[in-house]
């Protein structure tokens, strides 16, 4: 439901500058943390307003016999909380995408350092310094590498001790 005039006055100005930074013009230029502070904001209010229309709808019921009417004496209520319903969905897409560039660019940027490439792409200052592109090539020592090492050295120990038995 999109804020029309009628439901953008039911709203209190610090509630319509809320929407007004949901907008999205507004959500482009933001970045990532602040897309998360704005998206904690607009669930906040969104909540409040759902909470408030269930716990008074919830409490006419009795009193009307009714849902329907219990529910029609609470529109204006239920009107603000779809509009910052909506306004909360525009912002956790626009956080959703935000999220996934900049996981893409860690990733690239963790690669990058796995490789040992530097920022402009080349070769790591140690290879240009010495020359030698092998340096760039970095022996790593991982669990699997210790525990294949390991092995071949107690086979080796083994077949040893098995000749010297002979």
């Amino acid at each position: 439901m999109a804020a029309t005039p009628s439901t953008l006055s039911m709203l209190n100005e610090v509630e319509q500058l809320l929407l007004r930074e949901c907008e999205p013009a507004s959500l482009a230029a933001m970045d990532e943390d602040e897309l998360d502070e704005l998206h904690d904001r607009v669930r906040k209010a969104r909540r409040k307003y759902t909470k408030l229309y269930r716990r008074r709808a919830g409490e006419q019921v009795g009193t009307d016999a009714s849902r329907a009417r219990a529910s029609a004496a609470h529109a204006r209520t239920r009107q603000k909380a779809e509009v910052f319903e909506d306004a909360l969905a525009r912002v956790s897409r626009e956080l959703a995408k935000a999220a996934a560039a900049s996981a893409k660019a860690l990733k690239a940027e963790r690669l990058a350092a796995a490789r040992g490439e530097t920022r402009d792409g080349g070769t790591p200052a140690a290879a240009r310094s010495t020359g030698d592109t092998r340096a760039a090539k970095v022996q790593r020592r991982t669990p699997a590498t210790k525990k294949a090492s390991a092995t071949a050295r107690s086979r080796t120990k083994q077949a040893q001790a098995r000749s010297d038995a002979r």
